[in-house]
C-alpha cells in the first residue's frame, strides 16, 4: 500500500494534549528526530494561546535533546518513563514539573502489554526502510518499540536516510509471549538469533511517513580523567584475578558494561591484556570502545539494545558494515536486558553508582537522596541476575567535599544482597561471604578516599549492636553535614550521640 508522506509539522498536528506515545530507541540512537520537534513548536504556540500541551511519553530509555530536551523546555511533557539523562528534563522531574516514574528496563515493555499504563494513542518509530506490508527496518536502536507499535492506535515513522540499507540483519525482533502461556526464551550463547530482522506491524495503522537525514548526534566520551582510569585498571585487575584462580570459566563470560568514560576505560584495560581471551558481550549498550575491541579480535560479539557510537565512530561502523555486520545484534529491552537469560549466560555485570554504603547498600539515581539524576536503567536487571556483580564509583567527588563511600545510602536501588565487588579508585572490596561488619570493614579499608576513612571506622564503632550495627541517629550526618556546612569532611558524630 501507498503510505501518506507528510511533514513534521503534519504528524505534531495529529498529536493532541494528554496523548500517550511510545518512541523507538534506546538511548540516542534509533530514536524519532524531527517530529518531536514539531511537537515542541506546537506545545510553544498552544501554550501562548492559553492552552493546555503536554503529551506522555514512553520508550526504551533515554532518548536525546530532539525529544527529551526541546519538549522539557517548552514544558510538553506529563508523564515520562522509564529513563532520561537530559538535563532539561531532569530539572522539570525534580521540580515535579513532568511526571516521572522509574522502572527496570527489563520490565517496562511488559508492563505496558499487560495494561498496567493505559491505551498509547501514537508509536513513532525512526527507520530505514518500511514496506508495504508494514515490514520495519528499524534504525541504531530497538528498545521497546515491537511492544508500543503493537499496542498503539496509529504510527508514525521517520526514515531516515542517513542510516544504510545494509544494515538489515542486525536486529534481532523477538517477543516473548504473555503469562500463563510464556516459554523459556532460547536465547544460550550471547550470538544466538531467534527473531525476525524487522518489525512487523498493521500497515493499515501508519498514519504517516516523515523524512529525516542526520545521524544520532552521540558526542564522542572525553578521554578517561586519572581517577576514571585508576577505576577502569582495578576492575579490569579484579577480572584477571578472578580469571587466573579458575572462579571465571577459561573460555570467559560475557560483560555488561554501562555507560560513560569508566566503562570505556575497563573494556579499554581488558583489551590490553593478553591474559584475557577474546570474549563476547551481552549488554543493552555498546559504546565506541565495543567497536576498537572487535577491530582488535578482542571482542568477538556483542548482543545489545542500542549501538550508542559517537557520529564519527557510527560513520565508521557503516563504512566497513561488512565487517562487523554478523558481530553485533540489537534486541528489544526486555530481552537484552532479560533475567533469565542473564542468569542463564552468566553476564559479568560492571555497572556505576552514585554512592555506596559500608554494609555495601549502592544508590545509582538519587543526588543525596532526593534529586533524581537519570534513573535505575538497566543496572538492577543485570545486578540481581550477574555471574558477578560489580559497581564502581570514585571515592570522593567535588574535589573531596562529598564521600561517595558513606554509613548509610541516602536512597537504596541495590541492596548489599545484590552487590558482589565494589570497586574505586582507591581499591577493591570483594564482599563475597563477608557479614555487615567484615563487609564495612573491607568497604573501609579498601574503597573509602583517606581523606573519609577515619570518620568511617568512628562511624563503625557507633553502631549499637545487631548483625547490621547502623547508628540510626547518625547514618545520614554526612549527608546532613553537606547541607548544612557543604563538606561532608566536617562531619561531627559527637552531637549525634
Amino acid at each position: 500500500m501507498a503510505y501518506n508522506q507528510i511533514t513534521p509539522e503534519e504528524a505534531a498536528a495529529m498529536i493532541n494534549h494528554g496523548d500517550t506515545l511510545g518512541l523507538s530507541g534506546f538511548t540516542a540512537p534509533g530514536n524519532p528526530k524531527a517530529i518531536f520537534e514539531a511537537v515542541a513548536v506546537k506545545a510553544a504556540a498552544e501554550h501562548a494561546a492559553g492552552r493546555p500541551f503536554k503529551v506522555n511519553i514512553f520508550t526504551g530509555a533515554s532518548t536525546s535533546d530532539h525529544i527529551d530536551g526541546i519538549l522539557s523546555r517548552n514544558d510538553a511533557i506529563n508523564m515520562r518513563a522509564p529513563y532520561q539523562n537530559t538535563p532539561d528534563l531532569r530539572k522539570r522531574i525534580n521540580a515535579h514539573d513532568t511526571h516521572y516514574f522509574d522502572r527496570h528496563l527489563s520490565e517496562m515493555a511488559q508492563e505496558a502489554r499487560y495494561g498496567f499504563y493505559g491505551k498509547f494513542d501514537y508509536a513513532v518509530i525512526e527507520a530505514v526502510d518500511v514496506t508495504e506490508n508494514g515490514e520495519i527496518l528499524l534504525g541504531c536502536g530497538a528498545g521497546n518499540i515491537p511492544t508500543y507499535a503493537r499496542m498503539a492506535d496509529k504510527i508514525f515513522i521517520e526514515i531516515n536516510s542517513a542510516l544504510p540499507s545494509s544494515i538489515r540483519g542486525m536486529h534481532d525482533i523477538y517477543l516473548p509471549d504473555d503469562p500463563p502461556y510464556r516459554r523459556e526464551i532460547p536465547i544460550f550463547h550471547a550470538n544466538d538469533r531467534i527473531g525476525s530482522p524487522v518489525l512487523k506491524v498493521d500497515p493499515q495503522k501508519i498514519v504517516g511517513i516523515v523524512h529525516t537525514d542526520s545521524l544520532d548526534g552521540v558526542k564522542p566520551f572525553t578521554e578517561p580523567d586519572e581517577i576514571s582510569k585508576q577505576i577502569g585498571s582495578n576492575v579490569a585487575r579484579f577480572l584477571l584475578s578472578e580469571y587466573r584462580s579458575g572462579r571465571i570459566p577459561k573460555e570467559f563470560l560475557p560483560l555488561q558494561s554501562g555507560v560513560g568514560n569508566v566503562a570505556n576505560a575497563v573494556l579499554y584495560d581488558l583489551g590490553e591484556s593478553p591474559e584475557i581471551p577474546p570474549f563476547m558481550m551481552y549488554t543493552e549498550v555498546i559504546q565506541d570502545a565495543v567497536l576498537e575491541l572487535m577491530k582488535k579480535g578482542k571482542c568477538t560479539f556483542a548482543s545489545t539494545c542500542s549501538m550508542t557510537f559517537s557520529d564519527a565512530t557510527e560513520k565508521e561502523l557503516f563504512a566497513d558494515l561488512k565487517f562487523f555486520h554478523d558481530k553485533i545484534l540489537m534486541r528489544p529491552a526486555e530481552i537484552s536486558n532479560n533475567p533469565e537469560v542473564i542468569r542463564r549466560l552468566g553476564v559479568i555485570a560492571m555497572n556505576t553508582a552514585l554512592e555506596a554504603d559500608i554494609f555495601g547498600g549502592v544508590n545509582s539515581t538519587h543526588v543525596l537522596g532526593t534529586r533524581m539524576m537519570n534513573g535505575i536503567g538497566g543496572s538492577g536487571d543485570f545486578t540481581r541476575n550477574a555471574y558477578i556483580s560489580i559497581f564502581s564509583c570514585p571515592s570522593v567527588t567535588k574535589g573531596g567535599l562529598i564521600s561517595n563511600i558513606v554509613p548509610m545510602v541516602s536512597h537504596a536501588d541495590h541492596s548489599e544482597h545484590s552487590v558482589d565487588i565494589l570497586i574505586t579508585d582507591q581499591g577493591i572490596a570483594d564482599l563475597r561471604g563477608k557479614d555487615p561488619v567484615q563487609r564495612a570493614e573491607t568497604i573501609i579499608e579498601n574503597c573509602a578516599n583517606p581523606m573519609y576513612r577515619e570518620l568511617l571506622w568512628d562511624y563503625l564503632k557507633l553502631g549499637k549492636g545487631g548483625q547490621t550495627p547502623h547508628s540510626l541517629a547518625a547514618a545520614f550526618a554526612f549527608h546532613t553535614e553537606f547541607a548544612d556546612s557543604g563538606d561532608m569532611r566536617n562531619t561531627n558524630f559527637a552531637k549525634y550521640c
